[in-house]
């Protein structure tokens, strides 16, 4: 039988490198795809070596509107089939609301929310038709938690691909389908220094808090497997997620204030 094939987007570092690492270790081909073509080399060949397996590069930009169409079009050129997506690419700004532009208002939103429901929407049918495929998000505990200001957009972006990630799950039962999301917490990556707020997290909060990319990835990919509708890795982060359900709206909104001011950027 030949070999699946994976794309992950935002797969230059961090948690979508760690899943492309994961799903070649488990025998899928990959395509990684970000806007950075080095590191996404550096991995490819990583992969290949370590795996046996095809690490395909694709460099797109996922802010431009027309790239997931694009990126779709140059998989079918090369003769690929997609049998998995992993949507991870993303980022946040801590700046506030209003000192953040608009076209970085923009990007965030093109890259989190609608690159990955047409990216979705592009390549499920053919799954569906097959009869086998994988789909696997990456939103956030934070989409559980009140939005915390600012980062304004960034758990409202994540609320949505998780409800999306329920809806679809629910569409696709039956299919051979399998579409999770995975909710994680802080994790060790170069994200916190994107968002220049690796200081601030660093001190507010301690390392028994953060999990590795390579662990929230091994879990992530086992509850895709399993055809989990969603999962969030860690206990700390199960029981953030809890509480989210259970508290006041005013004291929630007021423990997100609090994470704000530890971050210092209102």
């Amino acid at each position: 039988m030949s070999r699946r094939t994976i794309l992950v987007t935002g797969a230059s570092a961090g948690i979508g490198a760690a899943l492309a690492r994961v799903y070649a270790s488990e025998g899928w081909n990959v395509v990684l795809t970000a806007r950075r073509e080095p590191p996404l080399r550096a991995l490819a060949d990583q992969i290949e070596a370590a795996h046996g397996v095809t690490a395909a590069v694709v460099t797109e930009d996922l802010a431009d509107p027309a790239a997931p169409e694009r990126l779709v079009a140059t998989l079918a050129a090369q003769g690929l089939t997609i049998d998995g997506l992993v949507n991870n690419a993303g980022f946040s700004r801590v700046t506030g609301f209003l000192q953040t532009s608009l076209a970085d208002h923009r990007a965030m939103l093109q890259v989190m929310l609608i690159a990955p429901a047409e990216l979705s929407r592009l390549l499920l049918p053919g799954m569906v038709e097959r009869g086998f495929g994988r789909v696997l998000n990456v939103a956030s505990v934070a989409g559980h938690l009140p939005a915390t200001g600012g980062d304004t957009l960034y758990g409202p972006i994540k609320s949505f691909l998780i409800k999306a990630s329920q809806g679809l799950h629910l569409e696709t039962q039956g299919t051979g389908v399998h579409v999770t999301v995975i909710n994680p917490g802080y994790t060790l990556t170069e994200f916190h220094d994107v968002n220049g707020s690796r200081a601030e997290v660093s001190k507010a909060y301690p390392a028994w808090m953060w999990m590795t990319a390579d662990r929230v990835a091994r879990i992530g990919f086992a509850a895709c497997e399993a055809n989990r509708p969603q999962v969030t890795p860690g206990p700390m982060n199960t029981v953030l997620v809890a509480l989210a359900r259970h508290l006041p709206e005013g004291l929630a909104l007021k423990m997100a204030a609090g994470h704000a001011r530890r971050l210092a950027r209102i």
